[in-house]
C-alpha cells in the first residue's frame, strides 16, 4: 500500500436516529445530497469498532475511504487503462469486497463508509465492475472527506508506523484505515498524512503478540491489506483476544507468527 487511497474506519456507535441507510449506488447515494445521509461532524456518528460499516442490525463501525493519491489526480484516475495503477486499484476493489463479506459474516458487524468516493473515479468504476451487487452493499459512500464528517478528536488513523499501540477498541472512536493504491511502499506515508491532519494514530499490536519467523528472504512486514486489518479488528471485537485477532488477519507470508507456532 502506498500512494494513498485512504481509509477504512470504524467506531463502535449507533447510527444516529432518523438517518437513512445510505447505500453505494451508481448515482452516488440515496437522498438528494451526501449531507443528508452522511454523519454530521458534530454527531460522532461513526460506529464502532473496526473499519466499519453498518451491515445488519446492531453493528457499528465507520469506514472511511479516500481514493486517489500521490500518483494520480484527486479523482483517483491516475495512470491509463491497464497500467500499474489500474491493476493496483483493482486489487483494492477486491479487498473492499472481501472486507464487506467478512463484515456480513461477523457476529458484531461494523458500519462502513467509503469517503472521497467520487463518481467516475477509477476506484468507483472498479468497485462496480468487479463486485457483483455493489450497488446494494449495506455501507455508506460519500465524495466528502472523513475530516469533514467526524470530529477530529474522534478519529484514530491506523498506520503501522505509529508509536502508539492499539490496546482496545473504543466505541466512541472512528478508526481510519490507511489504504494505498501503489505497489511500492512509501515509508511512513500514512503516518505523515495523519500528522499533517492533526489526527491520533495507532498501530496493531503485532510486535507485542507475535514474533518474527525465520524465512529464506528474511522478510517481515506489518503492512496489511485493508481486509486483513479489518479481520484483525473484527475478530478482536468479537473475542477480546489479540492473539486470536492477529492470527485471523496476519498471514504467515508477512513473516510474523504467534509464539506458540515456533515451539
Amino acid at each position: 500500500m502506498a500512494a494513498a487511497t485512504e481509509a477504512m474506519a470504524a467506531a463502535r456507535r449507533r447510527r444516529p436516529r432518523g438517518r437513512r441507510r445510505w447505500r453505494a449506488r451508481p448515482s452516488g447515494c440515496c437522498g438528494s445530497s451526501p449531507r443528508q445521509s452522511a454523519p454530521a461532524r458534530g454527531g460522532r456518528v461513526a460506529r464502532c469498532g473496526a473499519r466499519g460499516t453498518r451491515c445488519g442490525s446492531g453493528g457499528a463501525g465507520s469506514a472511511c475511504w479516500r481514493p486517489g493519491g500521490a500518483s494520480g489526480d484527486r479523482s483517483g484516475r491516475g495512470a491509463g487503462p491497464g497500467g500499474p495503477r489500474a491493476q493496483e486499484t483493482s486489487r483494492l476493489a477486491s479487498q473492499i469486497r472481501r472486507l464487506y463479506g467478512a463484515n456480513r459474516r461477523a457476529e458484531k458487524p461494523f458500519w462502513l463508509c467509503l469517503t472521497e468516493f467520487v463518481v467516475g473515479s477509477l476506484i468507483y468504476e472498479e468497485c462496480f465492475r468487479m463486485n457483483d451487487g455493489f450497488s446494494n452493499y449495506l455501507m455508506d459512500t460519500t465524495p466528502e472527506s472523513y475530516l469533514d464528517l467526524f470530529p477530529l478528536d474522534a478519529i484514530v488513523y491506523l498506520t503501522p508506523d505509529s508509536q502508539n499501540v492499539l490496546e482496545d477498541i473504543d466505541p466512541s472512536k472512528v478508526y481510519v484505515l490507511g489504504g494505498l493504491v501503489d505497489e511500492s511502499i512509501h515509508k511512513k506515508l500514512t503516518l505523515h498524512r495523519a500528522q499533517e491532519q492533526s489526527l491520533q494514530t495507532a498501530r496493531l499490536p503485532i510486535r507485542e503478540y507475535m514474533v518474527k519467523a525465520v524465512n529464506t528472504k528474511n522478510y517481515h512486514s506489518e503492512t496489511l491489506a485493508i481486509n486483513q486489518v479489518f479481520d484483525v479488528l473484527s475478530t478482536y471485537y468479537e473475542t477480546q483476544s489479540w492473539p486470536a485477532a492477529l492470527k485471523a488477519g496476519v498471514s504467515t507470508g508477512k513473516g510474523y507468527v504467534l509464539p506458540d507456532a515456533v515451539k
